[in-house]
């Protein structure tokens, strides 16, 4: 269809080419930034089909075309504009909010969450494979395939299942990290496949004494070590891959682009990873396997607990793959060193991470953080923590650091009684196998300690430290939700405005349903635009015709500009005196970002209840 005419018309009603500063559009709305909104023809745009509605928020005239109509009419205006000031606000690029630090654990957050369906598979996966090999856990010194011989190959093939996600780990970080970088995820996805290629040596097996292959390149000798199970390696190799194939798109001729940037991103960032970033990963985890040997053995409990409390965290950067080389050597000379406590140590870690989790569980009304908690909490507590701490704990940042301190009492109490570990297993609940038996009760002890701790620190840091569901929208006022098709002005039921809820209030105070900025006040006060940190904008109008009212009804504690905390005080609307003024005092909430929600299944609620859970921030 051909909507040359109508893009026409738009520009001209919004004041002409001269009027407009900018123009972009999202999944619904064109948005234009103007120099002058006074010469809008608002009675002109109101009477074209195209137009499905259209208003004024966070200084952008906003206009309802709809969604797979909304990109065409915009490519039209753009014509008629003459310059590129259009952008998909989609795929524009936001600027993370927040100190380093957050940054960073967002950015994690944001890599990991999307591959964890895979991990959480492969750790109850490895769950039900230990429990069928486990020697003693339910037949005195055999197990269950030893006892059942016919379950054997169930068991191998349970144990390829398990293996698969952590072997190939590197392949779904290097995808989902590139994505995230900027780059293309195929190609992170092959350097990843380049990262645990067969012909590479298993980097499980690097430092117990095998015979390290190597490269020899024009004099330079490069050791030729696989990165499976490895994190922080991948997600360096990742951004460096990205950040060089976004260079190479700049600087290449479009003719040859699709040839050789994707040649030479390869190459360039294969050669940096075997040269510069595996050397420097692997030099730093023997550095911390032999200053955490230093620690644990001059220290003793102390040196225990400190190295419980900083597990995770080593956890998070990957170079725990390096601690497999020391466990090996301590289990070789268990004669002398008596197992290892390295294993001891992670189980109070995975336990603590599972059990902080869980908690997060019983916290959280976001049903999809719920859904993530019962699967990653489970996973963590059979010793795949990956789920956990990147899904969860990482991202609301309280429960992990309860785990921290769960893991670090724990491993206190075990380093104290000297508990170590006779051989390696699954380091979580299944533990006890790798445990002399005679020590199974300190083991116990510690697993209750570390996830106890974890599980009550975290509610007690929820409290203080915990932050809102950034994708949460919670009850402005009290009263009876229902849909904001039940409205009874047609403008808001047809959703001309957005999609949204109604509340029927029964108390006239309004709260701010998330923390975020106020974007708009009418001078009239029926009406306010909020703004969230995360992107969410709503308008809330309370009452219908109120505009009529000249703002008699209403007392205003905000203005335009103003940051607000959820749950402060907003507007106060006295219900008595609009229903008297023969208006109803219907108060509608109205998503303007366009965002998909999933409404709360409250009917009734009071301030600061959730009430939505939004999609994607300009979906």
């Amino acid at each position: 269809m051909d909507y040359t005419k109508d893009a026409s018309e738009i520009l001209a009603a919004v004041g002409g080419k001269d009027n407009v500063n900018s123009l972009m559009h999202c999944a619904t709305r064109l948005r234009f930034s103007l120099k002058d909104d006074t010469k809008v023809d608002q009675a002109k745009l109101d009477a074209m089909d195209v137009v499905k509605g259209t208003f004024n928020a966070n200084h952008q005239y906003q206009i309802i075309i709809g969604s797979g109509t909304v990109n065409i009419v915009c490519d039209e205006i753009q014509k008629l504009l003459g310059n590129s000031v259009t952008e998909n606000e989609e795929e524009k690029p936001k600027k993370e909010k927040g100190h380093y630090l957050q940054r960073a654990i967002k950015l994690l957050s944001d890599i990991f969450v999307p591959i964890i369906p895979a991990i959480v598979a492969g750790g109850l996966l490895m769950g039900i494979n230990n429990v069928l090999t486990a020697e003693g856990l339910f037949i005195s010194g055999k197990s269950i395939i030893e006892a059942y011989p016919q379950m054997k190959d169930i068991a191998t093939v349970i144990n390829l299942f398990a293996n698969a996600p952590f072997t190939f780990l590197p392949v779904l970080i290097g995808f989902s990290a590139t994505k995230k970088f900027g780059g293309n995820p195929y190609l992170g996805a092959a350097m990843g496949m380049i990262m645990v290629h067969p012909d590479l040596l298993n980097a499980y097996s690097y430092g117990t004494g095998v015979d390290v292959p190597t490269w020899n390149i024009f004099g330079l000798t490069i050791e030729a070590v696989g990165y499976q199970g490895t994190v922080l390696p991948v997600l360096a190799v990742s951004f460096i891959l990205a950040s060089i194939e976004k260079k190479l798109h700049k600087v290449t001729p479009s003719w040859l682009d699709n040839l050789t940037t994707p040649l030479l991103s390869i190459i360039i960032t294969g050669f940096l990873t075997f040269i510069v970033v595996g050397p420097v990963m692997r030099s730093a985890g023997t550095l911390l396997a032999d200053g955490i040997i230093w620690l644990y053995n001059s220290l003793g409990f102390i040196g225990g607990g400190i190295f419980g409390l900083f597990y995770a965290p080593i956890v998070v950067t990957g170079l725990h793959h390096s601690f497999i080389a020391v466990e090996t050597q301590l289990l070789a000379a268990i004669d002398t060193t008596g197992g290892s406590f390295i294993f001891v140590t992670a189980s109070m870690s995975n336990v603590a991470q599972g059990a902080a989790v869980l908690a997060v569980l019983f916290i959280t009304q976001n049903k999809k953080m719920k859904s993530l908690c019962s699967a990653s909490g489970i996973s963590a507590l059979l010793g795949i923590t990956e789920p956990a701490m990147f899904g969860v704990n990482l991202k609301l940042r309280y429960p992990f650091y309860a785990a921290m301190i769960g893991s670090c009492v724990g491993s206190a109490f075990l380093a104290f009684h000297k508990v170590l570990a006779v051989a390696l297993g699954a380091a979580g609940l299944p533990g006890f196998i790798s445990i002399k038996p005679k020590d199974w009760g300190y083991f116990a002890i510690g697993l209750v300690l570390s996830m106890g701790v974890s599980f009550i620190l975290t509610f007690v840091f929820s409290k203080k430290f915990g932050e809102e569901d950034s994708a949460a929208v919670y009850a402005p006022m009290a009263g009876t939700v229902k849909p904001v098709t039940e409205s009874s002005d047609s403008t808001f039921s047809s959703k001309m405005m957005g999609d949204g809820v109604v509340i029927f209030p029964t108390d006239g105070m309004v709260y701010a349903p998330f923390s975020g900025t106020v974007s708009m006040l009418f001078p009239t006060k029926h009406a306010i635009g909020l703004k969230s940190d995360s992107g969410i904008e709503m308008m809330i109008h309370v009452g219908i015709d109120t505009v009529k009212l000249d703002g008699k009804p209403f007392e205003a504690y905000v203005k335009q500009g103003d940051s607000v905390k959820k749950g402060q005080k907003l507007l106060k609307a006295d219900l008595k005196q609009i229903e008297d003024a023969g208006c109803s005092t219907e108060t509608m909430c109205i998503i303007t970002s366009g965002q998909t929600f999933i409404p709360d299944d409250a009917s009734k609620v009071r301030p600061g209840m959730r009430l939505l859970e939004c999609g994607n921030a300009n979906a």
